[in-house]
């Protein structure tokens, strides 16, 4: 292959990984596209072999992947808080409106506070009804009718 045919491929490359990277929400393709810039530069520096531009790539992909992953476990595994809301799950409350996720509608008077509520399963649960709070999404409770 010409120099010339090299270079517009690890550019091709670098373009594509980048587009990659911009369109996604986490870190996916930045090693790579590093790589080929690496392997862009040694291309148009006039490094003839194919293979070592390869091997270049992969090694400078690896190198920065093992390099930054510590980095990037952090920023993508965020801890997550706790909040007080989150220690409602598991309580029992009482619907004050039946839960019926087909129309939106349902509220549930738990601790004393009326919150918005959802049955986990899709199932309608009347009014006056005993239910226990599986998890919370956003200001909604999702709950399950007490046996």
């Amino acid at each position: 292959m010409s120099d010339n045919t090299m270079i517009l491929i690890w550019l091709g490359l670098t373009v594509v990984f980048a587009v990659i990277e911009g369109a996604t929400a986490q870190l996916t393709t930045v090693w790579f596209a590093l790589g080929s810039i690496v392997a862009l530069i040694l291309a148009a520096c006039g490094v003839k072999s194919v293979t070592t531009q390869v091997v270049v790539f992969v090694a400078v992909s690896v190198i920065s992947l093992i390099a930054t992953r510590p980095l990037v476990k952090k920023i993508i595994h965020k801890r997550v808080e706790p909040t007080n809301a989150d220690r409602n799950i598991g309580e029992t409350g009482v619907t004050v409106s039946e839960i019926n996720n087909m129309l939106g509608t349902g509220e549930v008077n738990l601790k004393g506070t009326i919150w918005t509520a959802r049955s986990e399963d899709d199932s309608v649960i009347p009014k006056d009804s005993e239910v226990t709070v599986l998890k919370i999404e956003g200001v909604k409770l999702i709950v399950k009718k007490v046996n």
